[in-house]
This record gives C-alpha cells, structure tokens and sequence, in this order.
C-alpha cells in the first residue's frame, strides 16, 4: 500500500492542482462569492485554500527543494490575486493575504509530513527496526 502511495500520489496531486487553482482564482475575484464570505468568517477561507495549494504543490512536487520555491510562489500568487480584487469591485485587504501566507505555509509543512509518513523504510526506521 505504501508503494502505490509514494507512487500515485504525487500524480494525482499534478492532476488536481490546476482545477484547484482555478476554483481559488474564481474565489477570489467573483463578485458572486463575496456574498458567500458573509457567511463565513472570511480568513478561514483564504487559509483552507492556500492550505489546500501548497499541500497539493507540496505532495506534486515529491517535498523537494523546489516545493520550498512553489508554496513562496503561491503566497505570492495571493498577494496578486488581493491587488487584483481591486478591479473587480472587491476590497483588497492585507489581512486576507496574512491569512493566505499562513495557511500556504502550513499546507506545505502538512504535505512534507505526509511525504515522510508514506516514504519507504520510515515507519520501520522511526520504529527502530
């Protein structure tokens, strides 16, 4: 099972992170979700999606080097999508993108962790086997 895990995971990951960026993009310039915001406290959004992100990112990228780079290029991919909230009749708010850096930060810890748990040999070493 661990096998197929290292395996298709990181697959799947490249699969979903495209549509998973476009459903954050809409998000975050649809005059339509800001309605939904109301509803919800707004900053746990913007962390559950870049949360989501960089997890997705993370895990795509096998949680080498380069998926350090890909979560600092998805905080900042939300610090542009803020600014750009400002020419769609939404509020850009800096709170927002603390929000987004945070939950890109975590995501990214989250998916290495998750890496480390399905690597071959780790339980058994973590185990002193």
């Amino acid at each position: 099972m661990r096998d197929f895990l290292v395996k298709w995971l990181p697959r799947l990951a490249v699969l979903v992170f495209l549509p998973a960026m476009a459903v954050v993009s809409w998000g975050e310039l649809s005059t339509t979700a800001a309605a939904a915001e109301a509803n919800f406290w707004d900053k746990g959004l913007h962390f559950i999606a870049y949360f989501g992100l960089a997890g997705i990112l993370c895990v795509a990228l096998k949680g080498d080097r380069r998926a350090l780079t890909a979560t600092l290029l998805v905080a900042l991919f939300g610090g542009v999508l803020e600014i750009l909230q400002g020419f769609v009749g939404r509020d850009p708010d800096i709170f927002d993108e603390i929000a987004n850096i945070l939950g890109a930060a975590t995501g990214a810890g989250t998916g290495w962790f998750a890496l480390w748990l399905v690597r071959p040999k780790t339980l058994a070493a973590r185990m002193g086997n």
